[in-house]
């Protein structure tokens, strides 16, 4: 009897996870699209990943569940050129985070440009 109610205690000590819950979705155009399904992670699916390509101004959006690892590298292989076209990932990892995943990125693209307009203009205005 002791055992069982050591047992017992011990559960309510114990912290429980919940398994990671995302937005999934693939190849909507757009946000509010996506963000109609969740789904429940498996392990090791620890991270939500949501993907954007461009080209000519269409997107196509994904969300996924998927490792950390996977998302972070898929991250650092992501890249935009100049007019917009391209793949941009975001990776987070609390229930349903990417829920703005899509307008996260393309605020991200924006401020990118901004930076790298800006720098150029004051290289251009430094020099003269």
């Amino acid at each position: 009897m002791k055992i069982i109610t050591v047992l017992l205690l011990l559960s309510f000590c114990c912290p429980f996870s919940d398994a990671l819950k995302c937005y999934v979705c693939s190849s909507t155009t757009t946000n509010d699209a996506c963000n109609l399904s969740s789904q429940t992670c498996q392990t090791p699916l620890d991270t939500c990943m949501t993907t954007v390509d461009t080209f000519d101004k269409i997107k196509a959006i994904g969300k996924y569940c998927a490792s950390a690892r996977t998302c972070k590298g898929a991250a650092s292989g992501a890249s935009v050129d100049a007019n917009g076209n391209g793949n941009q990932v975001t990776c987070c990892s609390s229930n349903l985070c990417n829920i703005n995943g899509a307008t996260g990125v393309g605020l991200s693209t924006l401020l990118t440009l901004a930076v790298c307009c800006s720098h150029t203009v004051l290289s251009i205005l430094w020099l003269l």
